[in-house]
């Protein structure tokens, strides 16, 4: 009993020298001044993500080219194909020594490229030069669903063709289209296609300049871009920062150094459009004229009449609306739709971004003063673009 009454009455002690000294510790600490105290934030235990700011530039721009690439991704496809070309080579020496002639030689082999859906019927327009050769094919949707397609025209003046992806149904996802005229210089440019084989890829950049000509195709009007275009790209859609189409990657230049890197130029997409409703109602591309050849005033004779900028009539052919309408050579066009003329250029642009049996309307300078004439559109007679 002693030993047991010891033992309790030193833990009661315990506990009573605990207790002094604890309250003895708290009212140290109340009365120590606020600047010798350091106080760990409850942030240094709970780390939080600091927030973006709502109105932050940066995130916006991410943001809009980000969900501008979402928004086209489904309309764009891969396109395979199966080519056959043929290869001339000589035919065996004979016994004397002299070749036999020459013999055309099939070579098969594939070919890949890009290609964007404009309908929801399946059309899928591209660049020519991807289905040039091609006997077969196939389109892999953004979904990677592999289905036949068929080729439907071309137009070789723009290197645009039209395919049909067979059992498509009515409801593919078409691309929104842009309008290329009023795309400017500056603003961003995004190409989707499958460089390299590497599907579903999307670089950005700028659009660089409008209505280039740099000697690869009949007849040239490109955007020029430094979003990276590279093999495969071909016949993919080039697309603003709202997602709307454009542009069809069709070409680029690079340096012999730098085989991966240069310059791109893609076919407006007002063009594109016109060259592919005009390939699915006729297998074709009609293209319109009004009967007239025009040239630039600062090709002409330094004088009175063709000094400045612009254009003129300067020959106008038989049986043709502009004959019809008694269109006199040497006439300065002024205007075409409402839209000042610069060159020969601005003129083209305009009536190749309409069809057949549309009209256009000229705004011509006699010495009398300007007059408005309107002219429908007829088939070129013949080919175009040779």
């Amino acid at each position: 009993m002693t030993r047991q009454r010891t033992v309790l009455i030193g833990f009661c002690v315990l506990m009573v020298g605990s207790a002094f000294i604890s309250a003895l510790n708290r009212q140290r600490t109340s009365e120590e001044p606020a600047h010798r105290r350091t106080d760990i934030p409850e942030s240094h235990f709970t780390p939080r993500q600091r927030p973006v700011s709502a109105h932050n530039p940066a995130r916006a721009y991410s943001d809009a080219i980000a969900d501008a690439i979402d928004k086209v991704m489904p309309s764009v496809v891969v396109i395979r194909t199966q080519n056959l070309t043929l290869k001339r080579e000589r035919v065996a020496l004979d016994p004397f020594g002299i070749y036999q002639g020459y013999r055309n030689v099939e070579e098969h082999n594939k070919g890949e490229g890009s290609g964007v859906i404009i309908d929801e019927q399946g059309h899928v327009l591209t660049s020519w030069h991807v289905i040039e050769n091609a006997v077969g094919g196939e389109v892999i949707l953004n979904d990677g669903t592999r289905m036949s397609a068929v080729v439907v025209g071309y137009d070789k003046a723009t290197d645009l063709a039209v395919l049909k992806i067979k059992d498509a149904g009515n409801d593919c996802p078409a691309v929104e289209f842009g309008d290329s005229d009023r795309v400017r210089v500056g603003e961003v440019a995004i190409a989707i296609g499958s460089p390299f084989s590497l599907q579903r890829t999307a670089t950005v950049g700028h659009v660089s300049s409008k209505g280039r000509k740099v000697d690869i195709l009949p007849y040239e009007d490109f955007i020029q871009t430094d979003a990276a275009i590279n093999e495969g790209n071909s016949g993919g859609p080039l697309v603003d920062a709202d997602g709307r189409m454009i542009g069809i990657n069709t070409a680029k230049k690079t340096d012999d150094q730098q085989k991966g890197v240069g310059i791109a130029f893609a076919v407006p997409s007002n063009l594109a459009m016109v060259v592919a409703k005009s390939i699915i109602e006729t297998g074709k591309h009609e293209w319109p004229w009004i009967g007239v050849t025009f040239r630039n005033k600062d090709q002409a004779y330094r004088d009175e009449m063709y000094g400045g900028t612009g254009a003129y009539i300067d020959q106008v052919w038989n049986n043709t609306p502009a004959s019809r309408a008694e269109l006199i050579p040497g006439t300065s066009v002024l205007a075409v739709d409402g839209r000042k003329v610069e060159s020969v250029e601005d003129i083209d642009r305009i009536i190749f971004s309409k069809s057949v049996g549309d009209t256009v309307r000229f705004t011509l300078e006699y010495e009398e003063g300007q007059f408005d004439v309107e002219l429908p559109l007829e088939k070129f007679p013949g080919s175009l673009f040779n």
